[in-house]
């Protein structure tokens, strides 16, 4: 795992061990990023249920003002930390060691990105979803990466489904705001 571009491009980043850990491969990252590439310079960024935190580093390495990590796992957010240091982007970061859908009742903060990719297969996601909207910024994006099967809502608040994608086994869901999305279709649409 490591990397793909910007500032940390080709650091090697460090993993977690164990059967349920599935680290996003390099294509699927490349995917998430491409769909974002103009709005991730400057954004402030939450990498939830991060894991290893290659997501996270990935936006920091493109020019994100900033990124909070949250996870459980004393084990994940060690190895976020260590990452961190290692491509020497700790300094934009804030990594906490708690329940993702406890963070989100309780932030003050307010994202411009959030990311998603917890285990597969628990509604994490659908619960997250419910909270998120509450923590975004007006024009702020939610990608969320589960199994191809799993399904999503149309909208949550004032986010709607802008767009899936699949790549094997995996889909990525995007959610934009609503009157935002709109506003896109229809300028498209003139042209």
């Amino acid at each position: 795992m490591r990397v793909i571009t910007g500032y940390a491009r080709g650091m090697k980043l460090r993993t977690l061990d164990g059967l349920d850990v599935r680290p996003t491969t390099d294509q699927v990252k490349e995917s998430i990023f491409s769909i974002i590439q103009f709005e991730v310079e400057g954004a402030r960024v939450l990498d939830l249920f991060a894991g290893s935190g290659q997501l996270g580093i990935e936006a920091l390495s493109r020019g994100a003002q900033s990124v909070v990590f949250v996870d459980k796992s004393r084990a994940a957010v060690s190895v976020v930390k260590e990452n961190l240091e290692h491509t020497r982007l700790a300094e934009k970061a804030i990594v906490r060691n708690e329940d993702s859908l406890g963070f989100l009742k309780l932030t003050k903060d307010v994202f411009d990105i959030a990311i998603l990719d917890p285990p597969y297969g628990q509604g994490l996601i659908t619960e997250a979803l419910g909270y998120l909207p509450d923590v975004m910024s007006e024009n702020g994006i939610i990608i969320c990466e589960t199994a191809k099967e799993e399904t999503l809502p149309d909208a949550v608040s004032r986010f709607s489904k802008h767009k899936e994608y699949r790549y094997g086994k995996i889909k990525i869901t995007v959610y934009r705001n609503k009157e935002n999305d709109d506003d896109q279709s229809n300028l498209s649409g003139q042209f």
